[in-house]
């Protein structure tokens, strides 16, 4: 169907055909923020993780993701809804389990908006005071950004993934330009596939670390609604966002590590670490100031578009669960060009709130703000690929499906590995979220009350909205959502 004959979106549709393998790749890409995963997190997987081995962990999650992707591929063909996860567990696990991965997912989601919210408004300032001596506070940095975030996407998805491309592009050319500086006049070790090297006690740490670079690539899912040929071009986009973040994460960790000595590497980074400016003191030695300083505001831009695509996947799940009825029904509705603007303006009203609540305390964004909701947002998004999973491999056990190794074994071993990270999740959170307060330290059990506020909500609509709990199901149809927008018409 041509663009010219795509029908408009009505009050409860996003734009159909907007976005290509390309688009929702961008999208995807640009929420994993490729820079800032390599100079924040990774950093952190080499100095506190298995140091030298970090290019194993990340192979070895990339592996784990794209077995889960299998199974997630097969179910996004069937499966074209902007619920994302909500609605693969709907499918496969049923409705009850369908509100219990909601309200994580609205939890995570939101709070890691949050803390992306504060991340851009600290790095901007923390930049921009650096190499230009104006000196601004990170909260009105925090405020400029998301007014800007807020501007671009009322424009569409399409003109997002188009601004977020360039920014894909161009961060990820800077670092691949230090990655062969690094290959030409050092060399890449090959220490760094050594069984020695990878397996080492820092390697839950290090595996820990390396999930949390990928979280963004599951998000595919949610622009279903807005793909052209959805049941191709998700799987398509699945595979190639976790395939593209998982080789470059990887190609680039081992240019650093085999930079500063595989040997070395984690005593390197640990001493780094106060500063976190590992690869930007690298990058001094191997591209120089004036690629440092493009370095340095490509992290805003990195940082910037990571804010934009987890905001457009958070306030998918808003627009979602607001269409049937689960939330207020004005989050389900979509602007002239197909915008849930309803859905934005109040996700980002929320994670600006959040961040404005520590800044009138007065504490340090990157030290209490930044890894109490990035923590805990990780966490919520890992619990979510584990049920979506579960999900993939009970829908298509129930029906009988013969492609067993598409069906079962692929996403069931992908189930057994995500479980695992989860647990390490837990297990190091106050390491993950960079804080041994105890008030940190306490955030996981917001899941734990997430799933009794999911569960209690659920026999509360069973009882008084029946209409909205048998929606839930109907909702799923391939014409469900135009139906229940023509309903809502009439």
């Amino acid at each position: 169907m041509s663009t010219s004959q795509v029908p408009p979106p009505t009050p409860q549709t996003l734009t159909a055909n907007s976005l290509g393998v390309p688009g929702i790749v961008f999208l995807v890409l640009a929420a994993v923020a490729p820079l800032t995963g390599i100079i924040v997190v990774a950093c952190l997987g080499i100095a506190l993780g298995n140091g030298g081995g970090m290019t194993g962990s990340f192979v070895l999650v990339a592996v784990a993701l794209l077995l889960f992707a299998v199974g997630y591929a097969r179910m996004a063909r069937e499966t074209v809804h902007a619920g994302g996860f909500y609605a693969f567990v709907l499918k496969g696990l049923g409705r009850r389990a369908a509100l219990v991965a909601a309200v994580v997912a609205l939890l995570g989601y939101n709070l890691f908006v949050a803390g992306a919210v504060g991340t851009t408004g600290f790095f901007f300032g923390t930049v921009i005071e650096q190499l230009t001596g104006l000196s601004v506070h990170w909260f009105a940095w925090s405020l400029v950004t998301v007014l800007l975030a807020v501007v671009l996407t009322r424009r569409g998805v399409a003109f997002s993934a188009r601004v977020l491309g360039v920014s894909l592009v161009l961060e990820v050319l800077i670092l691949v330009v230090f990655d062969i500086s690094v290959l030409v006049r050092t060399g890449f070790s090959l220490d760094v596939f050594s069984p020695a090297t990878i397996v080492t006690p820092g390697l839950g740490l290090g595996l820990l670390f390396a999930a949390n670079a990928f979280i963004g690539v599951e998000a595919t899912g949610l622009f279903s609604e807005e793909a052209k040929d959805p049941e191709r071009t998700v799987p398509r986009a699945t595979y190639l966002a976790v395939g593209i973040i998982g080789v470059f994460a990887a190609v680039t960790v081992w240019a650093i590590v085999s930079a500063t000595g595989v040997a070395q590497a984690q005593q390197t980074a640990l001493d780094r670490l106060p500063t976190g400016d590992l690869v930007f003191t690298l990058s001094q030695q191997y591209l120089g100031t004036a690629l440092t300083d493009v370095m340095m505001v490509l992290l805003l831009v990195s940082l910037f578009a990571a804010l934009m695509a987890l905001h457009n996947s958070a306030c998918r799940y808003l627009f979602s669960l607001g269409r049937v009825g689960v939330l207020p029904r004005a989050l389900g509705r979509v602007s002239d060009r197909g915008v849930p603007q309803r859905a934005s303006i109040a996700q980002f009203t929320f994670a600006t709130l959040v961040a404005a609540v520590f800044w009138v305390a007065g504490m340090d964004p990157i030290s209490t703000l930044v890894p109490a909701m990035t923590g805990t947002g990780t966490l919520g998004i890992l619990c979510l690929q584990v049920m979506a999973a579960a999900a993939v491999v009970v829908h298509f056990r129930r029906r009988g499906d013969d492609r067993w190794l598409s069906t079962a074994v692929a996403p069931g071993l992908g189930f057994l590995a995500l479980a695992g990270i989860v647990v390490l999740a837990v297990a190091n959170f106050p390491t993950m979220a960079g804080s041994e307060s105890p008030v940190i330290g306490a955030l996981p059990w917001l899941y734990v009350v997430a799933v009794v506020v999911a569960i209690v909500w659920g026999e509360r609509l069973q009882r008084r909205s029946p209409h909205v709990w048998a929606g839930l199901s109907q909702d799923l149809e391939k014409d469900g959502v135009q139906e229940t927008a023509a309903a809502s018409r009439t």
